[in-house]
C-alpha cells in the first residue's frame, strides 16, 4: 500500500532482506557470503558490503555534476550527481527521465531526489520517475525539499497502478542533515517576499518580474517580462477569491524554496609505498597495515627509533569540496539568499568553507539584480558558477532530431524538422564569470575540479543526411517513393491536420514521447488528445517561437484515460498556455477538459496545496467508451511499446489503409494515400532495426516453443506417473468395496 514516510536512513527500507541475507551467507558459509539476495539491487548491495567493512565514509574517487536539463522552457533545469558510491538527482521536471535514459544515466541507481521548489517546472517528471523506479524493483525513495512536498507526493498517489505502492520518504529541512557514503546535504530554507503584483502561478526562469534594484530589462510586446506583467494583471481580475480553508492552508505552509549546500566527504591522502621501501619500511608485509593506517589518519607513528610524520609518506588530504544547488525564481526572494547566514559562513574565504562550484537556477532579471551580482562576488575567485535558465538554446534529445532530420529526406512536409524555442529576454552581464547550461555538461570535483565538455550534445544536420544516404537501398527506395506520390492528386485540403506528438507507451523512449495528439481543425482553433508528460516540450521542438499562438489555439483537451502517460503533462499545458496569452497580449479564455471523472481530485488536490490551476479549465466528467467497431476509411498506428521503438514489423496485414505515427509527424486527411506509399523507404532507413527485431521475434518464438514442449512433458510424466498410482487406487477401492460387500453378507 501507500506509504509516505519519515526517511531515518536513504536505504533503511532495504535493511531488514539485507541482513537476512547477511544472516543467510553466515549460516551457510563463507562460501556465500557474497551472495546477494535476488530483490535487492547490485549497487545497494554493495554499498552496504561497504558499509559492513566500515569503509562507508572513506571518501569517494570520483565526484562530477552533470547537467541533464539545462533550464529551457521545453525542459526545465535539473542536475545529475555522481559518484563510485551514490547518485543523486536534483529536481525532475517533465522530459528529466527521457533525457536520462537517452544519456544513460542510471536511473535505477539513483539514491535520494533533491527538489528545490514544489512547481511544475521542478516536480512535473516525478510521476513517471517512480513509476520507472518501481519497475525497475526499487521499493524506496528518498525526497528532500520544502513542506508542499509532502502535499504533492499525496496528491499523485491519487493516479492509478504502482504509485500506491511505493514506499515514498519525505525529508524536511527541520530534520537532521541527509548523510550518505559521498556527502553530507545541508538544507537551507528561504522565504521570499512577495511582488507588488506577484502572480499565483510560479514564475519560471526567464518569466520573471522587474525588481527594484535591477536594471530595465526587455519589456518590449511578446517578451517573457511583458508576458509575466501581462499574466498579473489577468489573473488578479479572473482568480476566483480563496476559502478560508485554502487561506489556511497558504498561511501554514508558505512558498519555500530550498537551497542545498553540499559537503563532499574528506578524501584521505595517498600512502607512498615506494618512498616507504627506500626509507626501509616492511612494505608488502602484514606489519605495515596498521602504520599506514595511523599515518593516513594523521598521525605520526615511530618505526625502529624514527618519528614518521604523514607529510613524509602520504600525499595532501583533500578536506572535500563543497558546491550549492540554488534556485531563485524571482527578485522577491534575492534579499533571502544575500542576508542567509549560512551562506555568508561560506563566503569568509576559510579554507576548508571554499565552495567549488554554485548552480544557480535563476532568471535573467535575478542576475542583473545588483544585490544578488554583489552575493556572487563575496564567493571569490576560486567558485565556478554555473547558471540554468530559459536563455539556454541547449538540445535535449538529439536522437529524435536525427531521426525526424532523417525521415524528412522521404517527405518533408509530412516529417517537418525540427526547432528549438529560444527565449527572447536579454542575457545578463554578470560582474563574475559566469558558464552557461548545456546539456550533459560535467564539473569534476575528484579526482580533479575542472570543467568537461566532451559528452555536451551537438546536432549536426549534415552528419545526419550523410548517414542515412549512405545506408543501401534508401536513395532508390526514396527515388521510387516519389516518383510513385508524383501520380497521387495534388489537392490536400490544408485542414484538418494532425501533428503526433507522442507516439510511445508507458515511459518516453529516444525517439518516441509518451501519448499526446494535436488535432488542428483550423488555423485559429486546436484540440489535443491525450496530455502526456513532455507534451508541451513537443510542442516547443515542433513549433519553436511560434508555440505561444498554437497553445492559445488549443480550446479543448481530451483525456482517455487515467494511465499517467496519457494525462501527466496536462499541468504543464494549462500553465504554459496562461502564459502564452499574457505573451500575446490575448484576452485569457479557459480550455474545456473532457476525462474520466478520477482526474478531479487530482487537479483539486495539485490546486489547493500546490500551484492554482483550477481557473485554466472548465471541466466536465466522461466515461470513455472504447472497442467500438468502425469502419475506418484509414489506420494510423500509434502508441508503440519499448519492443517498437523505431518502426513495428510489418505483416500481412499492412495495406493501403494503414500508415505508421512518429512523433513530430504532420499529418492531413488528404495525405491518407501518401502514407502507405512511405513504406518502402521507411523499410530502407530502418533495415537494421528491422534485421534486429526480427531475429528478436525467431528467438522469443524458439523460446516459447522450448517453454511449451517442457510444459507438455511435464504433463506427460504426470499422466504417465498417476496412471499407476490410479490403478493402485483403484485395486485398493474394490478390495474395501468387496470387504464391506463380505461383512454385509456375514
Amino acid at each position: 500500500m501507500w506509504a509516505l514516510s519519515r526517511a531515518p536512513s536513504p536505504v533503511c527500507g532495504l535493511a531488514r532482506r539485507l541482513a537476512a541475507g547477511r544472516a543467510v551467507a553466515m549460516a551457510e558459509g563463507s562460501s556465500a557470503a557474497a551472495r546477494r539476495p535476488k530483490d535487492v539491487p547490485r549497487h545497494v548491495w554493495a554499498r552496504e558490503r561497504r558499509r559492513s567493512a566500515g569503509t562507508g565514509l572513506a571518501g569517494p574517487n570520483t565526484v562530477y555534476v552533470q547537467v541533464v536539463a539545462a533550464g529551457n522552457r521545453d525542459a526545465g533545469a535539473a542536475v545529475y550527481v555522481f559518484s563510485e558510491f551514490n547518485r543523486y538527482l536534483f529536481n525532475c521536471g517533465e522530459g528529466t527521465q527521457r533525457a536520462m535514459q537517452e544519456h544513460k544515466l542510471k536511473i535505477s541507481h539513483l539514491d535520494s531526489i533533491f527538489l528545490s521548489r514544489v512547481a511544475w517546472a521542478n516536480v512535473g517528471g516525478l510521476p513517471g520517475m517512480i513509476l520507472t523506479l518501481k519497475a525497475m524493483g526499487l521499493q524506496r525513495c528518498v525526497f528532500l525539499g520544502p513542506p508542499k512536498l509532502q502535499n504533492y507526493l499525496k496528491a499523485i498517489r491519487l493516479f492509478p497502478g504502482p504509485l500506491k505502492r511505493m514506499d515514498l520518504a519525505v525529508q524536511l529541512h527541520t530534520e537532521p542533515e541527509y548523510k550518505d557514503e559521498t556527502m553530507t546535504v545541508y538544507q537551507i530554507p528561504l522565504t521570499g517576499k512577495p511582488l507588488a503584483a506577484e502572480s499565483t502561478l510560479p514564475q519560471s526562469p526567464g518569466a520573471s518580474t522587474q525588481g527594484g534594484n535591477s536594471p530595465k530589462g526587455d519589456t518590449g510586446p511578446g517578451s517573457p517580462r511583458a508576458a509575466q506583467q501581462s499574466l498579473e494583471e489577468g489573473k488578479e481580475k479572473e482568480s476566483p477569491k480563496k476559502t478560508g480553508d485554502e487561506q489556511k492552508c497558504a498561511s501554514r505552509h508558505p512558498d519555500l524554496v530550498m537551497a542545498f549546500l553540499c559537503k563532499i566527504h574528506p578524501k584521505k591522502g595517498k600512502f607512498l609505498a615506494a618512498k616507504a621501501q627506500e626509507m626501509g619500511l616492511p612494505v608488502g608485509t602484514p606489519a605495515i597495515l596498521p602504520i599506514i593506517t595511523a599515518l593516513k589518519n594523521g598521525e605520526s607513528v615511530t618505526f625502529e627509533g624514527r618519528e614518521l610524520s604523514p607529510e613524509e609518506l602520504c600525499t595532501p588530504a583533500d578536506p572535500g569540496p563543497v558546491f550549492i544547488v540554488l534556485e531563485c525564481p524571482h527578485e522577491g526572494f534575492v534579499d533571502a539568499v544575500c542576508e542567509n547566514k549560512t551562506f555568508q559562513r561560506y563566503q569568509e574565504g576559510l579554507p576548508e568553507n571554499r565552495v567549488a562550484l554554485v548552480i544557480h537556477m535563476t532568471p535573467e532579471s535575478v542576475l542583473r539584480d545588483s544585490r544578488y551580482q554583489q552575493w556572487l562576488e563575496r564567493f571569490g575567485p576560486g567558485t565556478q558558477h554555473l547558471v540554468l535558465n530559459e536563455s539556454s538554446s541547449a538540445v535535449h534529445n538529439p536522437r529524435s532530431y536525427k531521426i525526424q532530420t532523417q525521415l524528412n529526406l522521404i517527405h518533408p512536409e509530412i516529417f517537418p524538422l525540427l526547432t528549438t524555442y529560444r527565449s527572447k529576454e536579454e542575457e545578463a552581464v554578470c560582474s563574475v564569470p559566469i558558464v552557461r547550461g548545456e546539456c550533459l555538461l560535467k564539473y569534476h570535483f575528484r579526482p580533479q575540479q575542472e570543467w568537461q565538455r566532451d559528452a555536451v550534445t551537438v546536432c549536426d544536420s549534415d552528419a545526419f543526411v550523410s548517414e542515412a544516404l549512405d545506408l543501401p537501398d534508401f536513395q532508390a527506395r526514396v527515388k521510387e517513393c516519389k516518383e510513385s506520390l508524383s501520380a497521387v492528386p495534388g489537392n490536400v485540403s490544408a485542414y484538418p491536420e494532425i501533428v503526433f506528438l507522442g507516439t510511445g507507451s508507458a515511459i518516453p523512449m529516444k525517439i518516441r514521447n509518451v501519448s499526446s495528439t494535436l488535432v488542428n481543425t483550423s488555423s485559429t482553433r486546436s484540440l489535443l488528445l491525450d496530455c502526456g508528460e513532455g507534451t508541451f516540450g513537443q510542442l516547443c521542438r515542433h513549433y519553436g517561437e511560434q508555440v505561444d499562438q498554437v497553445l492559445c489555439n488549443i480550446v479543448a483537451v481530451f483525456v482517455s484515460h487515467m494511465h499517467t502517460d496519457h494525462h501527466s503533462g496536462l499541468v504543464n499545458i494549462l500553465m504554459e498556455r496562461r502564459r502564452a496569452f499574457a505573451a500575446l497580449g490575448q484576452a485569457f479564455s479557459p480550455l474545456f477538459l473532457v476525462a474520466p471523472e478520477q482526474i478531479l481530485p487530482w487537479l483539486h488536490e495539485y490546486h489547493n496545496h500546490c500551484e492554482e490551476i483550477l481557473g485554466d479549465i472548465n471541466t466536465t466528467s466522461q466515461a470513455i467508451q472504447t472497442g467500438m467497431k468502425m469502419n475506418a476509411e484509414f489506420i494510423m498506428l500509434n502508441h508503440f511499446s519499448q519492443r517498437y521503438a523505431k518502426i513495428p514489423l510489418f505483416s500481412e496485414d499492412f495495406s493501403e489503409k494503414v500508415g505508421i505515427a512518429f512523433d513530430h509527424m504532420r499529418v492531413r486527411f488528404g495525405d491518407f494515400p501518401t502514407i502507405p506509399k512511405l513504406i518502402p523507404a521507411l523499410k530502407a532507413l530502418f533495415a537494421d532495426d528491422i534485421v534486429e527485431m526480427e531475429e528478436r521475434k525467431e528467438k522469443r518464438e524458439m523460446r516459447l516453443l522450448k517453454e511449451a514442449a517442457l510444459a507438455l512433458d511435464k504433463l506427460a510424466d504426470g499422466e504417465n506417473k498417476e496412471a499407476p498410482c490410479q490403478k493402485r487406487k483403484q485395486a485398493k477401492n474394490h478390495q474395501e468395496l468387496s470387504n464391506k460387500k463380505l461383512k454385509t453378507v456375514n
